[in-house]
């Protein structure tokens, strides 16, 4: 079964004041937004002196160019410690702005025994080569399947996952032959691969592939290449609203049901997807909003404003850690083996569970585009299948 991760978002608590908090910016950088400030009496490191609490830090960035989003995922770090009334946390918020091993450095000198974070792939490495010769393990943001490893656990919404769920889904509904329109680049690399390991598995065929350049039209030519070429009867378009509209206007007659047409997550935040008549009955899969809705508004009165999606992996990896900590005791090596349990957790975002790997598992939903909205088509998996 899920681990008891529910008593987040208790409203009850929602009252606490935020002073309350476990949450302590670090004195080496900057603080943007309203950030909550513990008042014990600092030690040397800049730290209150207390060893009944674990020491966790919070690498993101609070300045620069993500500050935004770095902040939105501090703030949720604090909710999730309201809302459990969690006493035997501490929680200190590193800026990586200013350069990521510098905040790891301060974070490992001060006795952090654990690192959430950091929110891009390239701060991982930097981190990483601070963190593990003291034994700290990462649990980071990024969604980059690529970083995860024993001792670094990757708690994004991995791309290649909601593509292997939804040519399942696909697969039920009678697909058998696939074809791709893919960005040139990594990220077109990636989610062709995806594609292809996903349809393999499913036991299709995958019939094409073409690419086109982002930077300008092409994709419409390249969706005439593939409408030419023919021999499929579902596509998928790893692209955002705007260039997905375009291409699926080339490949289907208006009110034509084929070729099916299936996407990446990112189109779970592009509404106006719901406006383009040629991607009506499109497929992607997401994390479910089921209690994301509930996170968002309570976040919203709390702060004053809408947090960004991801800001909710920040409240999930708090309600993980507290998880984990029934059996860390204070000043003690993280027990990052606790990680791994099969049967996975359940947070804000629906269930997920780590691999021997590092690497996340999230359980996903499909949608469907529809005139005005998104509906669900097929929810996301209450259980996960036993692990190979």
């Amino acid at each position: 079964m899920f681990g008891n991760l529910k008593r987040g978002l208790g409203l009850a608590l929602f009252t606490l004041a935020l002073a309350a908090c476990r949450v302590v910016p670090d004195t080496g950088g900057p603080v943007t937004g309203p950030a909550p400030v513990a008042t014990p009496v600092p030690s040397a490191t800049g730290l209150p002196q207390d060893e009944g609490r674990h020491r966790v830090a919070l690498l993101v960035p609070l300045s620069g160019a993500n500050a935004e989003v770095g902040q939105a995922i501090a703030n949720a770090t604090t909710m999730a410690l309201l809302d459990t009334n969690a006493e035997n946390l501490r929680i200190t918020t590193y800026d990586t702005a200013a350069g990521a091993g510098r905040a790891a450095q301060r974070a490992v000198a001060d006795g952090n025994k654990l690192i959430l974070g950091p929110l891009v792939r390239d701060d991982v490495a930097p981190i990483a080569a601070q963190a593990r010769p003291a034994n700290v393990p990462l649990i980071t943001f990024s969604n980059d399947s690529a970083l995860a490893q024993g001792d670094v656990f990757v708690m994004g919404n991995v791309p290649e996952q909601s593509i292997a769920r939804t040519v399942s889904f696909a697969v039920t509904q009678g697909a058998r032959r696939f074809a791709a329109l893919v960005p040139e680049g990594e990220y077109g690399e990636r989610a062709a691969a995806a594609l292809r390991r996903a349809v393999e598995q499913s036991g299709a065929t995958m019939a094409s592939t073409e690419t086109y350049n982002r930077g300008n039209t092409s994709i419409v030519s390249a969706a005439t290449r593939l409408r030419t070429r023919g021999g499929y009867d579902t596509v998928m378009i790893a692209d955002g609203a705007r260039l997905a509209a375009l291409a699926a206007a080339q490949l289907k007659d208006a009110g034509a049901s084929l070729p099916s047409l299936i996407g990446p997550e990112l189109w779970s935040s592009e509404g106006s997807l719901t406006s383009s008549s040629s991607m009506r009955g499109a497929w992607f899969s997401s994390v479910s909003d089921a209690r994301y809705r509930q996170f968002a508004t309570s976040y919203e009165a709390r702060f004053g404003s809408a947090p960004p999606r991801i800001a909710s992996l920040g409240y999930d990896a708090v309600l993980l850690t507290l998880r984990v900590a029934r059996e860390w005791r204070p000043g003690q090596t993280f027990p990052a083996s606790r990680m791994v349990d099969p049967g996975g957790f359940l947070g804000v975002d629906g269930a997920f569970r780590f691999g021997a790997t590092g690497l996340g598992e999230r359980s996903f939903e499909v949608r469907e585009v529809s005139n005005g909205s998104f509906s669900i088509v097929d929810a996301a998996p209450r259980e996960f299948p036993a692990q190979r």
